[in-house]
């Protein structure tokens, strides 16, 4: 479409355009696609040595798959899907066109009706739930977008999955506020996102508030776990009590975040997949060391850092020592 047409499509009376939009309500995103895959115990087993989890019903001759493994029986890799229609492509293409060209997945809900077990074939269909009206983020105005899938073996349902994107126009240069002719103070920062606190990790959130880090306990198998859950992946218990972490632990895996840029933070900046040493594992920032410098197994100790009067977070320094070690075995990999 020429920019003119772009311009016109964006000047559309919000109404009209959304009474576009609302057409899409109900069409049909994807019809009688198959799995690429039939359910198999190899991609269970990877799943759960992924996510740490040894709950047993998901091994053995009579193994189910864990419950929120369902999207992932439907996922086209990187060859895609070639049967479906066209109605979720045209409805982002209409918002591509009307200016809201960026896109962020915002959160996705699934219901579980019957276990998925090695062997079943799986067929779901998809179709395009609701569109929002249009709505004001931090990120920009845009529209959310929900897609409802139901997964299917035989003609049985076996579960559903939501999953909600926004669709917005991000915001202008000249939207934002000025920095000024010098680069802003870190007290000028736009505040950190706030965790997502609810009744299952609100003294989680607590104990970090009071500089403690808290491990969940069964208190059926004494299985700590990690993150906060209503109930024991190990066992199935509800009944759990915590137990304070010694703030050891290793760096297990990290990423080194260059883009998108966001206002609060300063990239490049390394994110941790960090390795307790009471076995749980948590995700947190990586400091004391360049970014460029992180490795896998590097000690590092746990630190709180307050970034405003409300919010604290838990952040992984590199053990005194540890970077200085790296670094010279690093020097000398590179000379041989």
């Amino acid at each position: 479409m020429s920019h003119e047409a772009k311009a016109e499509a964006a000047a559309e009376p919000g109404d009209v355009f959304e009474t576009r939009l609302k057409v899409y309500e109900g069409q049909r995103a994807a019809v009688s696609r198959v799995g690429k895959d039939p359910v198999n115990a190899p991609m269970i087993r990877h799943w759960c040595e992924a996510m740490g989890d040894t709950n047993p019903a998901y091994s053995g001759p009579d193994a189910i798959a864990p419950p929120t493994m369902l999207q992932a029986w439907t996922m086209s890799g990187l060859s895609g899907h070639t049967r479906g229609t066209h109605a979720y492509d045209e409805l982002l293409g209409l918002l591509d066109d009307a200016g809201y060209t960026s896109v962020v997945a915002t959160d996705c809900e699934q219901e579980y009706l019957r276990p998925l077990r090695p062997g079943d074939e799986i067929t779901y269909d998809s179709v395009i739930e609701s569109v929002s009206a249009k709505k004001t983020t931090k990120l920009g105005t845009g529209y959310f977008v929900t897609t409802r899938m139901d997964i299917r073996v035989g003609p049985d349902l076996a579960g559903t999955h939501r999953f909600r994107i926004l669709k917005y126009a991000p915001l202008r240069r000249a939207d934002r506020p000025a920095a000024g002719p010098a680069r802003r103070d870190q007290s000028q920062k736009p505040s950190r996102p706030r965790p997502v606190i609810n009744r299952d990790n609100a003294e989680f959130w607590e104990g970090v508030q009071r500089h403690r880090l808290l491990i969940q306990r069964c208190t059926g198998c004494g299985t700590l776990r990690h993150p906060w859950l209503p109930g024991c992946n190990a066992c199935g218990g509800l009944d759990w009590d915590t137990v304070e972490a010694s703030g050891e632990g290793t760096v297990y895996s990290y990423v080194v975040m260059h883009h998108p840029p966001f206002p609060a933070f300063d990239p490049p900046y390394a994110v941790g997949l960090i390795e307790l040493a009471e076995g749980v594992r948590m995700i947190g920032n990586v400091l004391g060391v360049p970014y460029d410098k992180v490795r896998i197994g590097l000690p590092v100790r746990l630190e709180f850092r307050e970034y405003d009067e409300e919010l604290v977070l838990p952040i992984w320094c590199a053990q005194e020592g540890a970077a200085q070690e790296g670094a010279a075995q690093e020097g000398l990999y590179e000379h041989r």
